[in-house]
């Protein structure tokens, strides 16, 4: 059974703690990431957000294809102290990994702490055997000895990253960052959530249904951009927009918007637009401003009914089961 993937990291006893296991040949990128979101200082709101800490097998740790060794980190004992544990990913997937890894993974999934697989992370949660019969995704690149392997594992290919309550995974390398802001949207809400991708110049939200790759990263022709059209919308959110008014912003047809949103984005320009009201919702909640059907409005939503909808099913958080944890204590 899933369990709530939030674990709220505010009123606990202690910081939240994430713990990054690093093994032999694990990917830096990855590891820059988890450290990047999950063990900075955030002066931008002014504490840490999390109780971070790396530890590893062996006191020296040669990592992928032997770029640099790391060393003075915790023992893989540390690893017994995670609310959140983050687990070795390794270009080598073919490799057995270690026994006292695999065995640290699943002692973390038998006292509930919340496991995170970075790309071919994936595949040491499932052997490990924690996903058996669960929702995970991989890079496309190795889905399909992921699923030749792991064939009782729920493999959701081309997504960027899963969230199945206590186990989240995600695909390629950048996917790492959508992941880590998804979870501190999680634990620490959307106005928190955006000041950290703000300080990454990252995308604040990329839904993780959205597809790994697209099929032109970079447009033949400039004025095919999409980034004035979305500057535009972000700005009137609150007003009744349609993928036709975006479309005629844009001076082109719905279906050439819907194709270069595919394109360049990954997605199409009503999810889109419905991921950038909520988003502003919850941030809206977050600061209490004021009452849900007001919110909806402001957001462009509509209605107090469909904000509630689409937060149960995006969020899984009714907006007053989020203000409770998130935003200040006001009447509804």
């Amino acid at each position: 059974m899933a369990k709530d993937s939030s674990h709220e990291a505010r009123g606990a006893v202690g910081p939240h703690r994430v713990v990054v296991i690093v093994d032999e040949n694990s990917n830096p990128f990855e590891l820059g990431c988890a450290t990047e979101v999950f063990g900075l200082h955030r002066p931008e709101i002014g504490r840490y957000l999390y109780d971070f800490r790396l530890c590893s097998p062996e006191p020296r740790t040669l990592m992928r294809d032997g770029f640099f060794t790391l060393t003075g980190v915790a023992e893989l004992g540390a690893a017994d102290t995670a609310d959140t544990l983050i687990v070795p990913n390794r270009p080598d997937v073919e490799v057995a990994r270690r026994p006292a890894v695999l065995a640290a993974v699943r002692r973390a999934h038998r006292r509930g702490a919340r496991l995170v697989g970075f790309c071919s992370g994936a595949f040491t949660l499932a052997e490990a055997g924690v996903l058996d019969g669960r929702r995970a995704t991989a890079h496309w690149q190795w889905a399909g000895s992921f699923r030749a392997r792991f064939p009782s594992v729920r493999l959701e290919e081309g997504v960027l990253f899963v969230d199945d309550g206590d186990i989240l995974t995600a695909a390629g390398s950048a996917a790492a960052l959508d992941l880590g802001l998804h979870i501190v949207r999680r634990d620490h809400g959307a106005e928190v959530a955006n000041s950290v991708s703000r300080r990454l110049v990252f995308a604040a939200h990329r839904d993780g249904g959205q597809r790994q790759f697209i099929e032109r990263p970079m447009p033949d022709l400039p004025d095919e951009s999409l980034a004035p059209v979305l500057a535009w919308a972000q700005e009137r959110l609150d007003a009744p927009l349609t993928v036709s008014d975006l479309a005629a912003r844009a001076a082109v047809s719905p279906a050439t918007l819907h194709r270069r949103f595919r394109t360049q984005l990954g997605t199409t320009p009503l999810a889109w637009l419905t991921g950038e009201r909520l988003t502003l919702a919850c941030r809206l909640i977050e600061r209490g401003d004021s009452r849900f059907e007001v919110v909806a409005r402001s957001s462009g939503l509509g209605t107090a009914a469909n904000l509630r909808a689409l937060m149960r099913r995006e969020i899984g958080l009714t907006p007053s089961a989020y203000r409770r944890r998130f935003g200040p204590a006001v009447a509804c």
